[in-house]
């Protein structure tokens, strides 16, 4: 197999955010690529965390530096001469963004333009794909997926932020990129990624593994609300192949696109349900009659269909097979005598040869 038709052998790539969940994950899959990476990030958000259990600082150049330090930033960007930038650095929670919401705007929205001006300054740089969310749509808890043309929007401040950071990178590309034609610039947006080393807080599956580490039962505040699941190697093979497009063909394939789910949208609590029955692990129960606490959406689905039809890109995964490599990935942390970076790399190697006997042009 030659994924990404070896696209990333010996070619440069900064990363922002590579201590992160996502990042740590995209860094270890870059090494094993062959590319040549820079990480700029904060220090890692939670403890344990998958960037230092995989040894991900030791597989590329790390760079501890906060992207709402442009000179810092643009300086570290213009050192690693890359011809691919992924920008992943963020605040990603809801609620944690309903007590810095401040701190939120200041880093999705500032710090990502700050981001797309040291792009701009960097004239090595052919390709950069900014991370999103799903939750950057405004939501009218439609039964039905949203849609790359669908307005934005964001009731709370982190949705808000996320709409405001996507008007950003479309108005620097219609601005900038594009007249310009030396830079292929993207946003993306993807479901909820689920996958082994994620100890966010506030997040499902990380609550579920200290929920069955201290031995209760997991409380689920909103057991029916519906999420597009989907591990995190999918949207990252997602972001990988929308690179290699946006190099070769920069005004064509710039602008938003979804990386959605292989019909993975579903409940809270079938998810749980799930992991209970294929894991054999913990215990969950509904806590719902409480209230709600602050406002989250109840509905939420993502549409793939442009990624399909102009990147020939689909989700590899079914729901059951998402859980069992996602638990199987938390191996390290619930004490079994696994490395945590071989078992990331293993999965990498696992999903890549699904995808290729799925005939996904990316794995071939």
């Amino acid at each position: 197999m030659s994924p990404f038709s070896d696209f990333y052998q010996g070619r440069k790539v900064f990363l922002t955010g590579h201590t992160g969940f996502k990042g740590a994950w995209l860094a270890l899959w870059l090494h094993s690529l062959g590319a040549e990476v820079t990480g700029y990030s904060l220090a890692a958000p939670s403890e344990p965390n998958l960037f230092e259990a995989a040894g991900v600082a030791k597989r590329i150049r790390h760079v501890a530096g906060d992207i709402l330090d442009a000179e810092r930033l643009e300086r570290a960007m213009a050192e690693s001469r890359p011809e691919v930038v992924f920008h992943l650095a963020a605040r990603g929670l809801v609620l944690d963004a309903y007590d810095r919401p401040m701190d939120t705007l200041r880093t999705n929205v500032i710090g990502s333009a700050n981001v797309l001006e040291a792009v701009r300054r960097t004239d090595s740089v052919r390709a950069l794909v900014s991370v999103s969310s799903d939750k950057c749509y405004d939501n009218r808890e439609q039964p039905w997926g949203y849609r790359e043309t669908d307005p934005l929007g964001g009731h709370d401040p982190y949705s808000a932020s996320k709409g405001a950071m996507e008007i950003v990178c479309d108005s620097w590309n219609r601005s900038f990129f594009i007249p310009e034609g030396r830079v292929g610039a993207a946003t993306a947006r993807a479901g909820n990624v689920l996958g082994g080393g994620d100890f966010g807080a506030h997040r499902l599956v990380p609550d579920y593994v200290r929920a069955v580490r201290d031995g209760h039962p997991l409380e689920v505040r909103m057991p029916h609300a519906v999420r597009p699941w989907q591990h995190v190697l999918e949207p990252l093979s997602g972001y990988l192949w929308l690179a290699v497009k946006l190099a070769r063909d920069p005004a064509g394939f710039a602008g938003p696109w979804n990386f959605a789910p292989l019909d993975n949208a579903c409940s809270v609590e079938t998810l749980v349900e799930t992991i209970h029955c294929l894991s054999g692990m913990g215990s969950w129960r509904d806590v719902s009659d409480r209230g709600r606490g602050p406002h989250e959406a109840g509905m939420l689905k993502l549409c793939g269909d442009k990624a399909a039809l102009y990147l020939q890109w689909k989700g590899v995964l079914e729901l059951e097979r998402t859980v069992d490599m996602t638990m199987r990935g938390y191996g390290p942390f619930l004490g079994r005598a696994l490395d945590a970076g071989e078992v990331c790399l293993g999965q990498i190697d696992e999903y890549t040869a699904i995808a290729a006997r799925k005939g996904r042009p990316w794995a071939l």
